[in-house]
């Protein structure tokens, strides 16, 4: 004879299932209608969800869980909480099933379509795009409770003025963070080492012409030496005149 808790988890997997049903694709895994868009730039690697996607449900539905116990001790509001627990189980699945995370040549690319807390709402859609240069790391985090389900985050910081932790990009369920971080890393170090290149190159070209300017002008030390010549040059037309003029003197007294 099954237990009560037992019972009360077939029951949420039923009514997921029965949520789930009119949205999953042949394969088990629903496919996001930007999945069929191009990009601009292609990716050089895609993080994925798939693999966590059980291990992120059932994190969320323990992290509500807690929170509904928390509320049914204060307020009693949390036993609503609970009755609301598998629409959240169902919105948690739909909510990674359309997460992409891809890393391309000049950017990171992350995509998520989000249900509102009542499914029949509509959804809210969101594209963040962090352009490469300005990453300053990937920081891997797991709390305690994520650790019990071995869910994983990441955080983007950005270079520059330090801002608070809130406002970088705060990715959780990503199945492989550690390989999305070397991803990321090498291709940061490719753009730095180009942009060191294309440097380099135009100093290179830009020095020859220089040089050529510089040795057209006369040096300091040559123009002092032709300074001297024309100042000798005048001294001896000075000696040539004297030694003229007495010629002439002398060559007027004997006549």
């Amino acid at each position: 004879m099954e237990s009560r808790n037992e019972v009360a988890e077939n029951e949420i997997d039923r009514l997921e299932r029965g949520l789930l049903v009119n949205h999953v694709s042949d394969e088990g895994y629903e496919s996001s209608a930007d999945d069929d868009d191009e990009d601009n730039e292609p990716a050089v690697y895609t993080a994925s969800f798939k693999e966590a996607e059980e291990n992120f449900v059932k994190y969320q539905t323990a992290q509500w869980v807690l929170y509904s116990l928390l509320l049914i001790l204060a307020w009693g509001i949390g036993l609503f909480m609970l009755l609301y627990l598998p629409v959240r189980r169902y919105i948690s699945r739909k909510d990674i099933r359309s997460r992409r995370l891809f890393l391309t040549p000049n950017a990171i690319v992350y995509k998520v379509t989000r249900q509102v807390p009542f499914p029949c709402f509509g959804v809210l859609k969101r594209e963040k795009y962090v352009l490469l240069h300005s990453v300053a790391d990937i920081v891997v985090e797991q709390g305690y409770l994520q650790s019990l389900f071995g869910v994983y985050s990441i955080r983007i910081e950005n270079v520059g003025v330090r801002r608070p932790p809130s406002d970088d990009l705060k990715i959780h369920g990503v199945a492989n963070p550690c390989a999305f971080k070397k991803a990321v890393m090498m291709q940061l170090s490719k753009t730095k080492s180009k942009a060191l290149s294309r440097q380099v190159s135009n100093a290179a070209l830009m020095s020859p012409s220089k040089s050529r300017r510089h040795d057209n002008l006369p040096r300091a030390g040559e123009l002092a030496i032709l300074q001297k010549l024309e100042e000798v040059g005048g001294s001896v037309k000075r000696v040539q005149n004297l030694i003229e003029d007495q010629r002439f003197q002398r060559l007027d007294a004997t006549n």
